[in-house]
Formats: C-alpha cells, structure tokens, sequence
C-alpha cells in the first residue's frame, strides 16, 4: 500500500491519551463558547473556484494519463461540489462518475483506526495493551534487542511497532486469509527497529488491527466496521470485495505502459479479492459515499457542548488527527504558487498530518495499489475538504490536491473559525486597561498571580509602559482582545505615533491571574 508521504522518522511521540470512563460524560464548563466562521458568505465566495478545481483535476488527469478521474470538495459536512473525468471501464467506455466505486487503497486504514478507537471508548481493548493479548501467535516474535518494549496496539495503529516500512509487498497480499496472516506471525516477522522508537509505515501492522477487531467483536473486521460506521453514516454503496460491486459502477485498474516505442498504452492491472489485509487498503468507496466519512471527520471540530451522536465519539475522531509519531521535515517543500513553505509531517491513528510555514493544519490519507491511486484531506479549522481517486497505479493524487486547496483557500479567502473571548479573558484585559500607565495600587489589586511581582518589580514594569507611551503618543483606541485560547491573548493600545501591543497569559488557577504581561512597540 503506497504511502505518499514523507516516511522517514525524526521523533517518536510518548504522549498518553486521556479518555473518560465508557459512557461518562465530561464535567464540564456549561458558558464554553466554541470558534466560529465570521464569514457567512464562505460558500457563495468558493464556488467562483469550483470551475478552476474543476480544470485542475483535468489537465492533471490528462496529463498523468490517468484513465478515469473523480474528485469531490466537502464544506461543513456537506458534499457541495464534485465531478469527473474520463472511464472507469477503458474497454465500455463508462463514465467516471462520484457515484463511481474505487478501491482506495490506504485511505481504508483511518477506518480501521476508528474501529479500534471505538471499541477502545466501549470498554473492550485498550490501546496500550500488548498486542500479543489478542494475537497470541505474537507472543513468539523475536524483537530486535533484549530490552524492546512489546509490540502495542497503539504502535500498530502509528506504525511504530517496529516492523519495515512494506510497499510494494503490502500492496499483494490484499487477498490473503486470516490463516495466511497467522502463518506468517508464526514463521517469524524481521524487526526494522525496536517498537516505539522510529515511524515506520507497516501494512502488516494494519492487517494485525484488522484481526484484532475480529478477535475482539467475534465477526469479520469488514462486517463491524461496516455496521457500526459506515451503515450508520449512510455509506450504502461501499463494498469490501469487488465482485459485488455492479459492473457499471466499478472502477477497473489500469497502469500506464510506455516502452518508447511510440505504442504507449493502459494495460489492466488484475483486482484482488478482499482478505486479511483488506484493513490497511481493501476499501471500495464512492466519492458521495467517502465524502460522508470525510464529514464526520469535519464534524469533530471544534470542541463544544453539543449533543455528541455520531457513531464514535467527537473526542475520539480529533484524537486520530493528532500526531502519535513524527515522520519528517520538509524544509525545501513549497506550496502552489512555488514559494518556499516548509512542513513537518507526523502520523495520527491511520491519519497523516501535516502542518506548514503558516500554521495551516492539514490530515487525511493517500492511497496507493496496482490499478488505482487516491488521497483525501481535510484542514480541520476551515472546515474544507477535498478528495480525488484515479484508477492508474499509484496515481499519486497529492500534487494536484495541494493545488487544488491552495487555490480554494485563495480564491474562497477562507480564514479558520475565531475563538471568542472567554469571560475570564475580558474581565483581566479591562483590569489591565484600567490599572496602566501609572500601576497605582497594583500589587494590592488581586489581579496578579504570586510570581508577577518577584519576577519584576512593580517600578520596573511602571518605567517600561511609561516610557512606550511616550513614543506612541495619547492613546486613542483599545483594539479588540484577540484570544489564543481560553486564557491566553493580545490587544492592541493604538497612540497618535504608534501602537503598543499588550500580551497576558493566565495561571491555572481559578479564577486564573495574570503570570505574565509583556509590552511592545509595533507598526500600526
């Protein structure tokens, strides 16, 4: 299964996940205010893109010599544009649709991932259980070194179990059977690394998740995820095995044969029957049916109060977007327009992620087999997402979907959802206001926390307000408190000459105080 992204490791995170009780809601503050779009319009301001997008995936189609190309765009959870481009069937000539079924190859291991995760919200695993506990066959392997940690379930799920990265073998033995599987275990797997040490990319790793969802459930990993995921989110037309996908709808695999001799051609590439390793790949989805998978991801942000009624928990879906290991930095990666925009790349629970130079986060997954090639991704704070599937061998979709959303975000102006200032936040920024230039009574004002005043004397920070007052003048305007969180911000003092940028942080105390408040000059 071919992983189009950067697969080499620089650091391995250790970082636990916290979880409620199965069925335990969380304590929680009742006044929260999760970050909203200040845009009304957004939607109406994309769709000047749609024709654009549209173009893109065209010449990009006809340029790889991909056979049939579909692709869909999913905005707050709803599919709102989508097309496609050439055959499905070269022979036929059947259109290429978003009702078209693709196999997508390893975007299928973030169900796999949620599977687990949702068995872990019910009680049933853990993910720091050895995997041995529920693959006994594992407790023979021989690690690397004698003081190897075991094998987890958590670094099956971050390819971190140690095994060697696996393309292009993983890509055949999609139709293995769970014996083949446990044949192999028994024979001995060769180690790469020792587990939780190095990001690895493993399809083995994922047909071992695939059979521990069978152990545990007691039915086919392909019959419970196809239950309690993607019935319940409407994915009706999504199969597992291809010779029960109609044949109007299948998409075949086809790979680009040129040897020069000026009689380039598609040659079919053989489809395999689902097995065992169907969990790290063997999914066969429509763009309208993956686009409701895509919206669940969507819908687990922001963090709110809201009635949580999806088929896995809000929390669990943003858990899977988070790093559990880091695979690399790209210090030369560029974006669109050719401007030099460095990203660092980590790896979820069957989820990619990415973060540039910008701070614009980005998760999803590529896909890979013979015959067929597919990515979708999502930037969680804008709330737009974006897939594409082609049937060529490893059609490498990423280039064009990074141009494809750079050119959405550009077009559509789009700008992430703004917190709003929490109730703590504005109480401190107008004590603040109130108390400077001339701090009189401050340290008897109960606003500061124990450190403020012994780590700068009140004189000090008195003489430093003071003296940028005088560069910038009266002030004329408080600016609006712009919240980086819950207790932690910036304002603006706009004077006759300049502006005076004020930051604070708060203690985790409650009430919070103010630990730290910092004055600069700046450019108005």
């Amino acid at each position: 299964m071919k992983f189009l992204y950067p697969a080499f490791l620089l650091f391995t995170s250790a970082a636990l996940a916290q979880q409620t009780a199965p069925g335990r809601v969380a304590t929680h503050i009742a006044t929260y205010q999760p970050p909203v779009f200040s845009d009304a319009n957004r939607l109406k301001t994309l769709e000047a893109a749609f024709p654009i997008v549209e173009k893109l995936y065209k010449d990009f189609s006809e340029k790889r010599h991909i056979p049939g190309l579909t692709f869909g765009i999913v905005v707050d959870g709803q599919l709102v544009y989508s097309g496609g481009t050439g055959y499905t069937d070269v022979a036929k000539k059947t259109a290429a649709t978003p009702k078209s079924l693709f196999r997508i190859a390893s975007m299928t291991k973030s169900l796999t991932a949620m599977a687990i995760l949702k068995l872990r919200d019910e009680g049933k695993l853990r993910l720091d259980d050895p995997a041995e506990s529920y693959i006994p066959e594992l407790k023979s392997h021989k690690y690397l070194t004698a003081d190897a940690p075991r094998i987890t379930v958590r670094n099956l799920m971050a390819h971190s179990a140690g095994f060697p990265e696996d393309n292009p073998w993983g890509d055949r033995q999609l139709a293995d059977s769970d014996a083949d599987l446990l044949k192999l275990i028994n024979s001995g797997i060769s180690n790469a690394n020792v587990p939780s040490f190095a990001y690895e990319y493993s399809n083995l790793g994922f047909a071992m998740l695939g059979h521990i969802i069978t152990v545990v459930t007691g039915k086919p990993y392909q019959q419970y995820i196809t239950d309690t995921i993607l019935k319940p989110l409407g994915m009706n037309d999504t199969q597992w095995e291809y010779s029960r996908v109609p044949a109007d709808k299948l998409a075949l695999g086809y790979r680009w044969h040129d040897d020069g001799s000026g009689t380039a051609k598609w040659l079919d590439e053989p489809l395999l029957h689902d097995g065992s390793y169907g969990a790290m790949g063997g999914l066969i989805t429509s763009i309208e049916d993956f686009s409701k998978y895509v919206a669940l991801h969507q819908a687990a942000w922001p963090a709110r109060n809201d009635a949580d009624n999806g088929p896995v928990k809000r929390s669990s879906v943003r858990e899977m977007q988070q790093p559990w290991t880091f695979s690399g930095l790209s210090v030369q990666a560029r974006n669109a327009a050719g401007q030099l925009c460095p990203v660092t790349s980590g790896y979820g629970y069957g989820l990619s992620w990415n973060r540039n130079c910008v701070g614009q986060v980005w998760v999803g997954h590529s896909g890979g087999l013979p015959g067929f090639g597919s990515q979708w991704r999502i930037l969680p704070d804008y709330g737009i997402g974006i897939i594409s599937y082609g049937n060529l061998t490893y059609a490498g979709m990423g280039s064009v979907n990074s141009a494809v959303m750079d050119t959405l975000m550009a077009i559509g102006h789009l700008q992430p959802r703004q917190l709003p200032v929490s109730n703590i936040l504005a109480q401190r920024k107008a004590e603040i206001v109130k108390l400077i230039p001339d701090w009189t009574n401050a340290e008897q004002s109960g606003i500061f926390a124990e450190n403020f005043f012994p780590d700068k004397s009140v004189a000090i920070r008195k003489k430093t307000v003071q003296d940028l007052y005088a560069k910038v003048g009266d002030i004329k305007r408080v600016g609006e408190l712009i919240p980086e969180n819950q207790l932690r911000g910036h304002f603006l003092l706009e004077g006759d000459k300049g502006a005076i940028d004020v930051f604070f942080t708060l203690t985790p105390e409650n009430p919070a105080l103010i630990q730290q408040l910092d004055f600069r000059e700046v450019s108005k």
